[in-house]
């Protein structure tokens, strides 16, 4: 068995008591001794701090770097104005999605931010993919998600410019001394900024936060309910190489300008059949949400039916709703089933749990847009 990788903050989770699991190839807390539940409510009403420095941080430098990046996403980079990040996709020749991503325009180079367990094979499709001309450089730093409704107030303390952000902005800060760069993001659903610093400086950024009176340490536990009461899709679970964007209900993010009539159209793997499926709308089914009944939550796995008993789906992702109060689900079912407000019923040790299909998010999102 390969030993697991550490991140910057790996003593700092141990001394605050998290408990450790292997995900992504990395030793990471799933919670602290809050619990999930607190950890999760502690997020929605104050500010919870999250390592995020598995995931891989990638920065493309060259002669047209956000050309060929278009070559492999269907997101528009050319496009993106310098300081400001957009959610692309990495699409295999089958229009299967292999990654989703971040993407900053940071004036003469590009930084990525790339799903942990994929950030091998990312780098690999980035230095084979984007053609001579372009470098690809894999960063060793730290990245910090404060997240939640209070996390403006805990960064107006500390790093009062980067308020002036706004949601998907990024620029270059200073906290005490430490250079970060900063992102007005994150994947609760909250309004938050992901921290980016170097190793070295990870421990000290994340004791400073940890210091401010509403910020609690966040486990991978309340990470994954809040993002999925956010209505967020978690790779390999809701979205694979298997889905289409269309499929995956993350049409927005093929740009207009990648689209049949528009300036760029298609040049991204698999884009004759994306564009054909926006166009045409022949997809035999789409990610939905869920909302279940009673307290007993639906996990991933679990095979939905419609009333006459036919299967019609599967859910991806599943658990109880500490903010909802209900069993939250996503998962896919057959397009004549995928209508707001159609009862459909999840397979649970034999018995059939009924499901409400519902619009995401659960949560009405604080995202801050100025």
């Amino acid at each position: 068995m390969n030993e697991l990788h550490k991140t910057p903050l790996h003593d700092l989770h141990v001394e605050l008591g998290g408990k450790m699991v292997p995900f992504a190839g990395y030793s990471m807390p799933v919670q602290y001794p809050l619990g999930v539940k607190k950890e999760h409510e502690h997020t929605r009403a104050a500010c919870g701090l999250f390592d995020v420095s598995h995931m891989g941080q990638v920065l493309i430098t060259g002669s047209e770097p956000a050309m060929a990046l278009e070559t492999l996403v269907p997101a528009d980079i050319l496009g993106l104005p310098e300081g400001m990040q957009r959610y692309a996709l990495f699409t295999n020749n089958e229009g299967g999605i292999l990654d989703d991503l971040m993407v900053v325009n940071a004036g003469d180079h590009l930084y990525l931010v790339v799903n942990a367990a994929c950030k091998e094979q990312d780098i690999t499709h980035l230095r084979t993919g984007l053609g001579e001309g372009q470098q690809v450089e894999v960063l060793d730093r730290g990245l910090l998600a404060l997240q939640g409704p209070k996390a403006a107030s805990v960064m107006g303390r500390l790093c009062p410019a980067a308020c002036d952000l706004v949601f998907m902005q990024h620029g270059r800060f200073e906290i005490d001394g430490i250079s970060v760069w900063i992102s007005r993001a994150g994947y609760t659903g909250e309004d938050g900024f992901e921290i980016s610093v170097s190793a070295d400086k990870s421990e000290a950024l994340a004791r400073l936060l940890l210091a401010e009176q509403e910020v609690e340490a966040i486990g991978l536990g309340a990470r994954d309910s809040l993002r999925l009461e956010a209505g967020l899709c978690l790779y390999g679970h809701d979205i694979d190489t298997t889905t289409t964007p269309v499929e995956g209900g993350l049409i927005w993010a093929v740009s207009k300008p990648r689209r049949r009539g528009g300036e760029r159209a298609g040049g991204f793997p698999g884009a004759d059949l994306v564009l054909h499926q926006i166009e045409a709308k022949d997809h035999q089914r789409k990610r939905v949400g869920l909302l279940g009944e009673g307290r007993a939550p639906v996990r991933e796995g679990a095979e939905l039916f419609d009333a006459q008993d036919r299967k019609i789906g599967v859910v991806t992702s599943g658990g109880f709703g500490p903010s909802v109060g209900k069993p939250v689900a996503m998962g896919y079912v057959s397009i004549e089933q995928a209508v707001v407000d159609r009862q459909v019923f999840a397979d649970v040790r034999g018995k059939r749990l009924p499901m409400t299909v519902t619009k995401m998010p659960f949560v009405t999102p604080g995202y801050y847009r100025g």
